[in-house]
């Protein structure tokens, strides 16, 4: 007879969700409050949404953000699709430890180092701090857990599949692009969600490598939380994990779909 889990198990559990959960939604039930006060409630309100919207300062490095995390999660993205095909693909050729160490390097290096090492590296080349080495740090942390995620899965592709379409007189190149890469899709969208979220939290690497005209939203609510927490902080955030629960949720309706169509 199977035992279900215990009143401890449960209450464990329940515990360690809502010490998760419980400031994100008094974070989102603060962005409406009606008082300057985060930690006193006065009533319901949307004002601070209204102030969100004149704040132009806000709203750029909103905008800002939004550009980076796009950028540097799609270029992540397809280098690391490159990158997983040669360390699957490719056997083993010279140099492979190198590579698969550089590749790997970021994961266990802390964020302190490489925003220093990326910012000594753009300091030697003589390039100005901004939009774009901010884009090119984000690319080189998020490239290897793009590279992770999407190896996995092509890792336990049915190579076969590529092979017959190649058998029927496909080149390898478009076999790859008809058959494998649809079948690893589901990867690659999660691959670019994670590049993309990563650099939508990325504070620290930021800012070693921005610049005059690239400050991205992490470094503005941290700039702002150092001069004290209002409730224009909650309500960019709680918009921010709308944005983010959006993106869960059609990508699992995506992903869904695709499961009933086949």
């Amino acid at each position: 007879m199977t035992r279900g889990p215990s009143a401890f198990n449960l209450l464990s559990v329940a515990l360690g969700l809502a010490f998760l959960y419980a400031p994100i939604v008094l974070l989102v039930l603060y962005s409406f409050n009606a008082s300057r006060l985060v930690t006193v409630w006065g009533g319901f309100s949307t004002r601070w949404y209204a102030a969100l919207a004149q704040d132009g300062q806000m709203l750029d490095a909103v905008w800002v953000t939004l550009r980076v995390g796009l950028i540097s999660a799609t270029a992540a993205t397809v280098l690391g699709l490159l990158a997983a095909v040669a360390l699957v693909r490719a056997g083993r050729f010279r140099g492979r430890a190198l590579f698969s160490g550089m590749i790997y390097a970021p994961l266990v290096m802390p964020e302190v180092i490489l925003g220093l090492s990326l910012l000594l590296l753009f300091v030697a080349l003589g390039l100005p701090r901004g939009f774009w080495t901010v884009t090119a740090s984000h690319t080189t942390v998020t490239l290897c857990y793009a590279t992770v995620v999407i190896q996995a899965r092509l890792s336990s592709f049915d190579r076969s599949l590529e092979e017959a379409a190649q058998d029927l007189g496909c080149p390898p190149l478009v076999a790859f692009l008809k058959v494998t890469l649809p079948g690893i899709a589901p990867a690659v969208a999660a691959a670019w969600m994670l590049a993309f979220t990563l650099s939508l939290d990325d504070l620290v690497i930021a800012s070693f490598t921005s610049g005059p005209g690239a400050t991205t939203l992490p470094m503005r609510l941290y700039s702002q939380v150092r001069l004290g927490v209002n409730p224009e902080i909650n309500a960019v955030s709680t918009l921010l994990i709308a944005v983010v629960t959006l993106g869960v949720v059609a990508a699992g309706a995506i992903q869904r779909g695709r499961s009933a169509s086949n």
